[in-house]
Parts: C-alpha cells; sequence; structure tokens
C-alpha cells in the first residue's frame, strides 16, 4: 500500500507541475490588454511565491514590500550567491521537486540555467522600456541592473588628491601594502588586461602584485567593511551601491572610478516549472517596470530602465557581455589564479 501511495503521490505532484507550466507558457507570451488583470487575478488565488536571488535581506525587503502591499501577495525569500542559487535550482530541477518561482542573480549564472533549458521565455510589454543590450533575443531572462565595479577608499587613510587617476599610478611605491581586491573578481582582472593588451596587462598586474602586494579577501560585503575599518585603505573591486550603502550609515568610506568602470549585469527570470505562474509574472513584470527600477536605483543599483537615472550618471561604463563571460570564464578564473591568487600567496 505504501508504494502505491507513493506511486500516487509522485501521479499527482507530476500532473500538478505540469498544469503549472501549461498555464505559464500561455500566460508568459500572451499580450492581450487584459494581460496585468489576469496576473493580479490568478496571482491573489495563488496568493504568493518563491523568490530566490542574491540581494541582501535588507535590500529585498526594500524591493519586495511595495509589491505586497500593492497586490497582497507573499514573497518568500531565500538569498545566496549566485552560484550557489544556479547550483540549488539545478538540483531541484533534476529531483523534480519544487522550485523557485522567481530567480535573479548575476547574468552569466542566468545564462548557465537558461542553456539547461530551466528559465521560461517571457513576452513583456515592460521590455520595451529597458535599455536594448537589457533584453537578449530569447527573453528566457533580462538584465534588470548593473553591478559597477569601483575603487573604494578610506577617507581618514587617503587623501582625495592623492588617488591614482590611472591603473599604472597603483605602481607608485606609495600604494605598498595597503591595496586589496575580491577573491572571485576574475572577470574585472581579465577585462582590464584586455583593455591594456593582453601582454602589457598581464606585465602590470604581475609587477603591482609583486611590487605593491595586493590582499585577496572573500566576499564583496567583507571587503567594503574594510575599507571602511580602515584595515584596507583602498580596494580594487567593490561595487559602488555598497559604498553608498556605507557612506549613509556615516562610514568613513567614498569611492571614484578608474574608467571605463567594468560593469556586470544582474538578471531576472521565471523558472520553467514555477509553482505559482500568475504570482512569477506579476513579480517579474514589477522588478522591470518603473516602480520597481526606481526602487533599486533608491537602494544604489544601477537599473536598465531608460527612464530611472542611474546613481553613477556621468561615470563611463564598459558592459561585459554575460554569454562571452560565461564561455569563457575558465580561462578567465585561470588568469586570475595564476597571476592575483598565487601571486598574492607568495
Amino acid at each position: 500500500m505504501k508504494r502505491v501511495s507513493a506511486a500516487l503521490v509522485l501521479a499527482v505532484s507530476s500532473a500538478v507541475h505540469t498544469a503549472h507550466s501549461q498555464t505559464l507558457q500561455k500566460l508568459a507570451t500572451y499580450q492581450g490588454e487584459d494581460r496585468q488583470q489576469r496576473l493580479i487575478e490568478g496571482a491573489r488565488k495563488e496568493g504568493s511565491l518563491l523568490f530566490y536571488a542574491t540581494f541582501p535581506i535588507e535590500y529585498a525587503d526594500q524591493l519586495i514590500e511595495p509589491f505586497r502591499s500593492k497586490y497582497g501577495i507573499k514573497v518568500e525569500y531565500w538569498r545566496a550567491r549566485s552560484e550557489i542559487v544556479l547550483r540549488k535550482v539545478i538540483a531541484e530541477a533534476r529531483a523534480g521537486g519544487p522550485s523557485a518561482d522567481v530567480i535573479a542573480i548575476i547574468s552569466p549564472q542566468q545564462e548557465a540555467l537558461r542553456r539547461e533549458s530551466l528559465l521560461q521565455e517571457i513576452r513583456s510589454p515592460y521590455h520595451k522600456d529597458l535599455v536594448p543590450s537589457a533584453v537578449p533575443a530569447h527573453r528566457e531572462w533580462v538584465a534588470t541592473l548593473h553591478h559597477v565595479f569601483v575603487q573604494a577608499y578610506n577617507t581618514g587613510k587617503v587623501r582625495r588628491e592623492d588617488l591614482p587617476k590611472t591603473y599604472r599610478d597603483l605602481l607608485a611605491p606609495k600604494w605598498k601594502g595597503k591595496l586589496a581586491i575580491e577573491g572571485d573578481d576574475h572577470e574585472w582582472v581579465s577585462s582590464v588586461i584586455a583593455d591594456m593588451g593582453e601582454a602589457e596587462g598581464v606585465e602590470f598586474f604581475r609587477e603591482l602584485v609583486a611590487g605593491n602586494g595586493l590582499s585577496v579577501r572573500s566576499g564583496h560585503p567583507l571587503l567594503t567593511n574594510l575599507v571602511a575599518s580602515g584595515e584596507v585603505p583602498l580596494a580594487l573591486t567593490v561595487y559602488q551601491y555598497s559604498v553608498e550603502q556605507a557612506k549613509k550609515k556615516g562610514s568613513p568610506i567614498d569611492w571614484f572610478a578608474i574608467e571605463p568602470a567594468v560593469s556586470i549585469t544582474n538578471a531576472v527570470g521565471v523558472a520553467k516549472r514555477a509553482p505559482h505562474p500568475h504570482a512569477a509574472l506579476l513579480f517579474y513584470d514589477y522588478v522591470i517596470s518603473s516602480e520597481g527600477q526606481r526602487m533599486l536605483a533608491r537602494i544604489g543599483y544601477v537599473p536598465t530602465h531608460v527612464k530611472v537615472e542611474s546613481p553613477v550618471k556621468g561615470v563611463r561604463l564598459k558592459f561585459l557581455d554575460a554569454e562571452t563571460l560565461l564561455d569563457r570564464q575558465e580561462k578567465s578564473f585561470g588568469v586570475f589564479e595564476r597571476i592575483i591568487l598565487k601571486g598574492a600567496a607568495r
């Protein structure tokens, strides 16, 4: 009897997932004038959705609360680094169990989910308000914001007039023992090397590590905190928004950018097996709408909406392509490991 019951539960669960998937497929490409109303009515019946993302809890709450208040839909939130979210979504899909409804992680990892055929193509009316590069032709994910790498310094340890204007300025003896980098920012290093020219760029980083040292720290929040505390006078790779948040709390920290500032997008997508298809699409639309995008900008992120002002207005940015980053990540990390990690460990 137990075997029969287990088989029955599995069959019912599979049927439910299939029904949800079919509903999602129809809704995701539906472009009738009543699209919004259909989503709202269906979402209120579903009552909730599950959101996987990388936002710190306080930022996620700021983004989610207006949606909760407006629609009365509960948003359950689970947070981890992009790589961990990626592995969790894939593992849940392979196990055939419950999965997230909406996923927001860094674009290369989102592209990896797409290549696993785990994301739903969506035709949203809000796509037209995003910068063209934010909406790939496949529409299985869209970029919502830019993670802009900037340089951060402790205002009590470094004077603004002494800040480097070029990367080569970092080779000056006055920076010896004062520099740090986040331990997984191989994309940034590869981008700087490419801009300098491979041979010259590789030689620059080798000279920098050998001459002045480059402390490697794990996690952008940690690195930002170390700059704020003064333990790290100057960090080469922090996110601009994290510095702004620290400044608001009174920390002696500020940022500048050796241009072009490297940018990697974050992206949002809806799982093909989303248990709450109406709520998932309604939340997806909210995140890329002017309302959601303004909230992201208020937090300090750089939005992809054309009508929402950027917090880094006036800074020249270099946008890195998600597919290219994914295809070259093994080579990119190899360069980072040889030059930065092994060099710093000597």
